[in-house]
């Protein structure tokens, strides 16, 4: 039987250093860039709407936290902004947590891009990836997740505040699996930045706009929102954003347990507190930011 030769045995070795690699880079996220996250340009970002973090409790640094994040909106502008980066400055807020934002897990095979979304603290939002964050990274780690998903896309418009979140559990039972505190988190004027359209059921229009949204979804997994915004000056129409305010405030922290396998109904549990704690956030807030005092949060 041939050994390997020493040739042979330094490329193994490379290639064994890449396939190392590539878990901790790609599935359980990069290194983040202070520098990146720091950048001016974010500045003019925020200013752009403008976008605004507002805390009600501290935070500890002693525990980890999923912060979960309603709604998506368009884009997730509010998002973006407050954790991915230091434009509005959550580390002076929330001083001893290190925020990192989940999506999509595609994004991180495209070169380039892969390394500037790790650059801001984004990770995959992927089981694997976030309960690294919250186990083995030590304490003061924050997942963010817009738990309803890009779907909730569909219901953006503005004056809205429904959201998917009644079937949507996932995140209450990694909290328990992990012990990681859930804390609700409501970007008000996200649903306000673009309007969408949706034509009326049974036209042309909506069977073609129906199909094409399907045919996008089943492809690649996401969904097609028809939407426009303002153009290159506030006048005129395209797809930038609405120069309109965008408040992203942070509720209490929801103690979890630690179980290692919880049942349904501990999930349940758990979940119908999260939503109680929402519910509480948003009617705190709503009259603040711009809704009206009648207006309800809306949970399919």
């Amino acid at each position: 039987m041939a050994f390997l030769s020493r040739l042979d045995l330094h490329e193994c070795l490379q290639t064994l250093s890449v396939l190392q690699w590539l878990p901790v880079y790609v599935f359980l996220g990069g290194r983040r860039s202070a520098w990146v996250r720091n950048w001016t340009l974010w500045k003019y970002f925020q200013n752009y709407f403008p976008i605004k973090l507002v805390k009600t409790h501290d935070i500890s640094p002693e525990q980890n936290y999923i912060i979960a994040n309603h709604p998506h909106g368009i884009v997730s502008y509010g998002v973006f902004i407050n954790f991915a980066t230091e434009a509005t400055g959550f580390s002076r807020i929330f001083p001893g947590i290190t925020p990192s934002v989940g999506t999509l897990e595609g994004i991180f095979w495209i070169p380039i891009v892969r390394e500037y979304v790790m650059s801001m603290g984004v990770c995959p939002v992927s089981e694997l990836a976030l309960k690294y964050l919250l186990t083995q990274k030590g304490s003061g780690n924050a997942v963010v997740i817009v738990v309803g998903g890009a779907a909730e896309a569909l219901l953006c418009r503005p004056g809205a505040s429904t959201i998917y979140l009644k079937e949507r559990k996932g995140f209450v039972k990694l909290a328990l699996k992990t012990g990681a505190y859930l804390v609700p988190s409501y970007s008000f004027g996200e649903n306000e930045v673009h309007n969408q359209e949706t034509f009326p059921e049974g036209t042309w229009i909506r069977f073609f706009q129906k199909t094409f949204q399907d045919t996008f979804k089943k492809i690649l997994g996401l969904n097609f929102c028809t939407f426009h915004g303002r153009g290159l000056t506030r006048e005129s129409w395209g797809f930038l954003p609405f120069n309109l305010p965008i408040t992203t405030v942070v509720g209490e922290p929801l103690p979890i347990p630690r179980i290692k396998k919880p049942n349904k109904k501990i999930v349940d549990k758990y979940h119908a507190l999260y939503i109680s704690a929402l519910r509480k956030l948003f009617d705190q807030h709503k009259v603040q930011y711009g809704f009206p005092e009648a207006q309800e949060l809306i949970i399919i």
